[in-house]
This record gives structure tokens, sequence and C-alpha cells, in this order.
């Protein structure tokens, strides 16, 4: 007998309860229907689910074709309406983190093929751990980002994974729209489990590990003359026994 599907067992009534139902006739009351009438269409009903991808598709064929400044403001203005959503911070860091990679098979030759392979499930692999994002402001368009990975502690012999300490900067604003963490384990996908940095690796990030050491100190006593020079400028200027405030213009009777 072919099996009923699990529609046809709940339409089709067997003969037992066929009888039952004979037997009880008991009426059952209907429950009241309630009916619900508006003349308001939804808000939604007439937007398209594309209709951000359409936004911008629209202006930048009206940018393609040519417009003049008032109308490149107003495109810009239009386009500044929607913030960068935050999924996309996780995004360009693994972008990032991609090529960060890719520039060590360029850096070295002898290898190139085995850092390649770390992008692909073929021997030894890289994979995401985890990934802790502290978003310091929405990003808006137009802006331009620089993201930039360190490492975190100088890896040893034995180790399974690395951690990078990501920075993304908005160009616009000048300062860091967020700060991430992530956990790279390396992986052997021939033998399904985690294995350690091999040999090529671990070279390679302790010299990076040593130039990273060495631009943290250089650039650390830049900062310091810096606000060296920021204090001799405040000791020579408001910050004198004789000093006397200029309120240029605003001072004038």
């Amino acid at each position: 007998m072919r099996p009923l599907t699990t529609r046809a067992a709940l339409l089709r009534p067997s003969a037992s309860s066929t009888i039952h139902a004979q037997r009880a006739r008991i009426p059952v009351p209907r429950p009241p229907q309630c009916r619900f009438s508006t003349t308001d269409a939804p808000a939604t009903q007439k937007l398209s689910p594309r209709w951000l991808s359409d936004v911008r598709a629209q202006i930048g064929k009206c940018i393609m074709f040519g417009i003049n400044d008032a109308q490149t403001s107003e495109a810009g203005s239009i386009l500044q309406e929607g913030h960068v959503n935050n999924v996309m911070y996780n995004r360009y860091a693994e972008s990032a983190r991609v090529n960060w990679t890719l520039n060590f098979a360029a850096q070295d030759p002898a290898h190139k093929k085995e850092w390649l392979e770390l992008m692909s499930p073929k021997s030894i692999g890289l994979i995401l751990r985890s990934i802790k994002t502290d978003y310091k402001f929405p990003m808006k368009w137009p802006d331009r980002i620089t993201v930039l990975h360190k490492l975190r502690n100088k890896p040893e012999q034995g180790t399974d994974h690395f951690i990078l300490d990501v920075l993304i900067l908005s160009e616009a604003h000048r300062r860091a729209a967020a700060r991430c963490i992530e956990d790279i384990v390396v992986y052997d996908y021939r033998s399904a489990k985690k294995s350690p940095l091999p040999p090529f690796m671990i070279d390679k990030f302790k010299t990076v590990y040593e130039l990273q050491e060495q631009a943290k100190e250089k650039n650390s006593a830049r900062v310091r003359t810096l606000l060296d020079r920021v204090r001799e400028l405040e000791k020579s200027s408001w910050d004198r026994p004789d000093a006397v405030e200029n309120f240029g213009s605003a001072g004038k009777p």
C-alpha cells in the first residue's frame, strides 16, 4: 500500500474516525469571525524590498549622465541619509585580513604557494574562530576607509592560533570608526583538526612583530615630541603669567 502523505493523512478520514463521528454528533459552536477592513494601505505596500539598491543605482546613472554642482550636492545629500550597516565593518576587516595574508605571499616567494593555500580548504588553512567589534560611530557615504591589522602577540612554536587587532579608520572623519579583535585558528583540512602554525608562518610573523615593536617605539617618540612642542606653544601664549586673552573682532565695541 502506498503510504499517505502528511496532507492526505490529515484530510482522508479513517473508518474508525467516521464511525466515531456518526455516534457522537455533538454540535461544535463556530468561533466568531472577526473581519477587519480599512481603506489605508500598509505603509510599506508600495516599497520595493530593493529600494536602497535602486536609489543608489538611479543616482549613479544620473552621475554618469552628467550633473551640475547643485545636482551633485543633492545626490550626496540623498546618499548620506543612510549609514553603513554594522555588518559591513566585519566585512571590511575580513577583506583586509585576506589582503594582509596575501601580502606575505608576495614578500615570501619561497613559500608563496603555502601562503596562498591558507585562503583555501586544501591543506593548512586559516579559520576565523571569533571576532569582537567595538563600534565608535556610524560612517556615512561618501567616505573612504583604511583597515590596519596588527599581531597582538609574538608567535611561539606549537601555538595553533593567533590574535589580530584591527583598526578601521574613516578618512572623512580622520578617526577610528571601529576596532576589532580577530581570533584566527590554523586548521588542517586533511586531518580535520587544528594544527600548529607552520614554521614559515612563525618566521614571518616574528619578523612582522619585531617591526611592529620598532614602529611603536619610533612613533611613540614622535608623539611625545609633538606633545612637548604643543606644551611649549601653550606656555608661550595663553599659559604665561602675563597672558591676556585676545578676543579679536568680538572684543571690539
